[in-house]
């Protein structure tokens, strides 16, 4: 897989993407999802609904989506531990086994804790094909810190292998060393920023910037100011020099 900056033709990931500087700029961030927590929430019948669902006669694959799409993620995680707790199944696997094809794949993934979620899509990703690069991509660049870093611990967890080292074996060219100077696991790649930043001021930092908007959805500048603290920042941003907007 190869995330040099080649071109690729547009995705509706990367056209999602294209919209999220925008995002990341009101007052309400945080408030924009369509699914919120549910105000009347009961643990208890959530379980004992989940459980008529799946043990009376068929699945009722209603009462499982109204439940599911309809509870936030944490709410989600209490009613999988209430099932747990009050019929010694695993919620996740029962549902498994009720299920099948794309409503399996999607209540998967809706009662996976987020960073799991994140660390196997991006696994999928880096093991695909070139068609999915923006995945990853999508991943790396829009995750807030600790949810990334939670991400990336799982990723070591499950899969034994750190994800610095699949992404530096799956992509290569400028973009790689930015993303990876800004993911790479508590510090960022002050060596590889300062010279890229450095290097290319004078020449085609323009054109780096707008690729990494392009493809990451988010500013350089944005994303230097997220990431490095410190005295070093401010010489770094006025390198960078603006917001790509």
């Amino acid at each position: 897989m190869s995330a040099s900056g080649g071109k690729m033709g547009p995705s509706l990931t990367q056209e999602i993407l294209s919209h999220l500087g925008l995002a990341s700029k009101t007052a309400a961030w945080g408030t924009l999802g369509t699914l919120r927590t549910f105000l009347n929430f009961s643990v208890d019948k959530d379980a004992q609904r989940l459980l008529r669902a799946i043990t009376g006669q068929g699945v009722d694959r209603s009462a499982i989506v109204d439940v599911l799409t309809n509870r936030s993620r944490e709410q989600r995680q209490l009613i999988s531990r209430a099932f747990q707790e009050r019929t010694q199944q695993d919620l996740l696997k029962s549902l498994r086994a009720a299920l099948s094809g794309n409503l399996e794949r999607i209540v998967m993934a809706l009662l996976q804790p987020a960073a799991r979620f994140d660390a196997q899509e991006l696994r999928t990703a880096l093991k695909a094909s070139d068609s999915a690069v923006d995945v990853a991509i999508e991943i790396l660049a829009t995750r807030t810190p600790p949810r990334l870093q939670e991400c990336l611990a799982v990723y070591k967890h499950d899969f034994q292998v750190e994800a610095v080292d699949d992404i530096t074996s799956q992509t290569n060219g400028i973009l790689r060393d930015l993303l990876l100077a800004l993911v790479k696991e508590t510090e960022p790649n002050y060596q590889v920023l300062i010279r890229i930043l450095i290097s290319r001021c004078e020449t085609d930092l323009l054109s780096i910037r707008a690729e990494f908007k392009k493809k990451f959805g988010k500013s350089l500048y944005s994303s230097l100011q997220d990431a490095v603290k410190g005295d070093c920042q401010s010489a770094l941003l006025a390198l960078c020099r603006a917001e790509d907007m």
